[in-house]
């Protein structure tokens, strides 16, 4: 119990300073991230190994804990209080035991509240394709996949399936049936749980994170057959995304999923979050729209082309990050400083200068 009355503590800290994440540790005091900088609790005393095994225990539900002890890291969903989840990460370091908090927000935020391009809203409403938000670790990506989950919900009338890794945001049913599925609890593995949804008469699947081959080509045959897919990927930008999809499969395979990914692609969004002037932070993004001219490169391997493609087709709604960038600080919402660490290309962002 004195475990979880200091973790409620610790929770509601995150919460009233405006933060996004927890750190506990053994043998160090909590350390909180607010608007992308750490900060340690220093008033708070280092924790002990008993205690933050005993707060990980806490949360974790009995039937998960061997699979923690075998793997030694799992990942789950916590709801605190009605109006408060957080995604947790547990794992051991050095023989103990550290927790990682993400903060979801309660509500599902629209485009113009996350400062998100309008354009976003044309994806949402396609029938079918294969539209992924990609970035590094902590940019919003799940943030910006509810916005656009949210935005059919509240438009169409769809049978939407999302499958996670924990479960982040609640979706409450509004014109579309929505069901959730978290791996581990109600699947195997995202590769499972896609291959029923051929069965589950399907209009919309949302996949958290596409990890293996089995996941990828499972999502990559939805959106050719019918679906609406969306996911997230750990890459920088949009040539990178589309490299890393075909890597994944056998040497042997590639041409044809070239050809599967050109038919069926629809876009790509990579964003940023940067720290703002005013305080907080905001997005920076490049869009993807997958044209002719896109389709073409990606069936001629041709990836390392698309990115100038970009640069030239803003007419068509495409987005260049370091344009981007350079307006941002012309704007005087970010500092040059910042914008630059996040350029793709440091000369092209100079002369947007």
């Amino acid at each position: 119990m004195a475990a979880e009355k200091r973790l409620e503590e610790l929770l509601n800290i995150v919460v009233t300073e405006g933060g996004s994440d927890l750190h506990l540790f053994a043998g160090g005091s909590p350390v909180i991230r607010v608007s992308s900088t750490l900060i340690p609790l220093t008033k708070y005393p280092a924790f002990t190994a008993e205690e933050t095994e005993a707060m990980l225990k806490s949360i974790v539900p009995p039937e998960r804990w061997d699979s923690f002890e075998k793997n030694q890291t799992i990942d789950l969903s916590y709801a605190y209080r009605a109006d408060m989840r957080f995604r947790v990460n547990g794992y051991r370091v050095q023989g103990g035991t550290a927790l990682a908090f993400r903060l979801i927000p309660h509500a599902v935020r629209t485009f113009t509240e996350l400062n998100l391009p309008s354009v976003l809203e044309v994806f949402t409403q396609r029938e079918q394709g294969f539209f992924l938000v990609v970035g590094p670790v902590g940019q919003g990506k799940s943030t910006t996949l509810a916005a656009m989950i949210n935005r059919i919900n509240d438009s169409r009338a769809e049978h939407i399936l999302t499958i996670e890794d924990p479960v982040e945001y609640l979706f409450t049913p509004k014109k579309s049936l929505i069901h959730q599925r978290e791996v581990h609890i109600d699947a195997p593995d995202f590769g499972t749980a896609l291959q029923s949804a051929f069965r589950e008469d399907v209009d919309v699947i949302m996949v958290g994170e596409m990890r293996d081959y089995e996941t990828i080509s499972s999502a990559v045959t939805a959106a050719e057959t019918g679906h609406l897919v969306f996911s997230t990927l750990h890459t920088n930008n949009a040539a990178q995304t589309i490299d890393r999809i075909i890597d994944m499969f056998p040497s042997e395979q590639q041409g044809q999923v070239r050809v599967q990914l050109a038919g069926s692609l629809a876009g790509i969004f990579s964003q940023r979050l940067i720290p703002r002037v005013s305080g907080g932070l905001i997005p920076a993004y490049e869009l993807l729209i997958n044209n002719n001219a896109v389709a073409n490169l990606i069936r001629e391997a041709q990836t390392h082309e698309i990115s100038a493609v970009i640069q030239t087709s803003s007419q068509e709604g495409m987005i260049d990050l370091d344009r981007m960038l350079a307006d941002l600080v012309h704007r005087g919402e970010v500092t040059v400083e910042h914008a630059y660490e996040h350029a793709m290309d440091p000369k092209t962002f100079e002369r947007y200068l």
